[in-house]
C-alpha cells in the first residue's frame, strides 16, 4: 500500500505543478529536497502521512519523529515547530497531508456516538503507524486524480469514510472526544478559536474559562490537556509565528511588529522572539533585507 501511495503521490505533485491534474479537495502533497530549519507553523486539523524521509514536529514538550509509515493526526489548531529531518534530491522527503473536516467528524455522531468511547489519554497532536482501515480509502481518493467526474460525484462519500476510518483508529482519539459538543475537547477548540480571532488583543485566562463554561483552574488543567500546552504560552506562539510572517515581509520595522501582534513591549517581544527562532528579530530582519 505504501510502495502504490508513494507512486501515486510524486505523479499527483507533477501534474499539480504541470496544471495538469484535477484538484482533489482537502489533499495536498509536500515534497522536499533537502532537510529544513526548524520552523514555527501553526497546524489546522490535518492528518498527514509520510511516505519518504522523516519529519520531527511538537508543541510544548511534547515531540514526535515520524518516519515512512508514521502518521500524524493533528485535531486543533496548534502553534508546532516542526524540521524536516531527512530529504535529497535523490530520496526527495514526501508525504500526503489530508485536511480534516471536523463538520464531517461531528455529523457521524448519531451514528457512532454511542459506539466509541472517550479517550481521556488522548492529546491534539497524535503519531502512529499508518493503518490500512484508512490508507485504503486514502488510496483511492488519491487514485480519483484521473477521473474528476468521479471525485466530483464520488470523492465527498471517501473522505467522509476517510474520517470514519480515522475516527476508530488508534489516532482517533481525540477526534472521539470532540464528537461531543459539550466535550472538553469540544470546549478547548472553542476557546482556541476565540484565541486566535483576538490574538492581538490582551485575553486574560479568566475571560475563556468563562467562554467555555469552566472554572480558571479547570479550563487551565483541559486546556494544556489537550493542547500541551498552557493558555498564555499558546497566545504567545500564535503572536511570534504571526511576527515572523510580518518579519518575512521585510515591510515593518521590529518595534512596529511587536505592537501589532499585541505586545505592549518591544523589549519583551524581542527576548520572546529570541527564544522561540533562536535569533532576534532585528538580525532576522537584516537577514531578510
Amino acid at each position: 500500500m505504501l510502495d502504490e501511495l508513494e507512486r501515486q503521490a510524486e505523479r499527483y505533485f507533477a501534474q499539480r505543478n504541470e496544471g495538469r491534474a484535477g484538484s482533489l479537495p482537502n489533499l495536498h502533497v509536500l515534497r522536499r529536497e533537502s532537510i529544513s530549519a526548524f520552523e514555527a507553523v501553526v497546524y489546522h486539523p490535518v492528518v498527514c502521512l509520510i511516505l519518504r524521509g522523516s519529519k520531527k514536529t511538537g508543541i510544548g514538550t511534547q515531540s514526535v519523529t515520524l518516519q515512512r509509515g508514521d502518521a500524524l493526526l493533528v485535531s486543533h489548531d496548534l502553534p508546532v515547530t516542526s524540521k524536516i529531518t531527512e530529504a535529497s534530491p535523490a530520496a526527495p522527503y514526501l508525504a500526503l497531508i489530508l485536511s480534516l473536516d471536523l463538520g464531517i467528524v461531528r455529523s457521524l455522531y448519531e451514528q457512532v456516538g454511542e459506539a466509541v468511547t472517550d479517550a481521556p489519554e488522548a492529546r491534539s497532536l497524535c503519531a502512529n503507524i499508518a493503518g490500512g482501515e484508512w490508507t485504503e480509502p486514502l488510496a483511492r481518493y488519491l487514485a480519483m486524480m484521473d477521473r474528476p467526474l468521479d471525485a466530483q460525484v464520488l470523492g465527498p462519500a471517501v473522505l467522509r469514510e476517510i474520517h470514519f476510518r480515522l475516527l476508530l483508529s488508534p489516532l482517533g482519539g481525540m477526534l472521539r472526544n470532540l464528537l461531543s459538543v459539550d466535550s472538553h475537547a469540544s470546549r478547548v477548540a472553542k476557546a482556541i478559536a476565540r484565541i486566535r480571532q483576538e490574538f492581538r488583543a490582551p485575553l486574560a485566562v479568566a475571560d475563556l474559562a468563562r467562554l467555555v463554561g469552566m472554572s480558571q483552574s479547570s479550563f487551565h488543567e483541559h486546556f494544556k490537556s489537550v493542547t500541551g500546552t498552557t493558555p498564555l504560552q499558546y497566545l504567545k506562539d500564535l503572536r511570534l509565528i504571526e511576527a515572523h510572517a510580518l518579519l518575512r515581509e521585510g515591510r515593518r520595522s521590529v518595534s512596529s511588529t511587536s505592537f501589532e501582534v499585541g505586545y505592549e513591549s518591544p523589549t519583551h517581544f524581542s527576548r520572546d522572539y529570541s527564544r522561540k527562532f533562536g535569533c532576534p528579530p532585528r538580525q532576522h530582519l537584516m537577514h531578510l533585507s
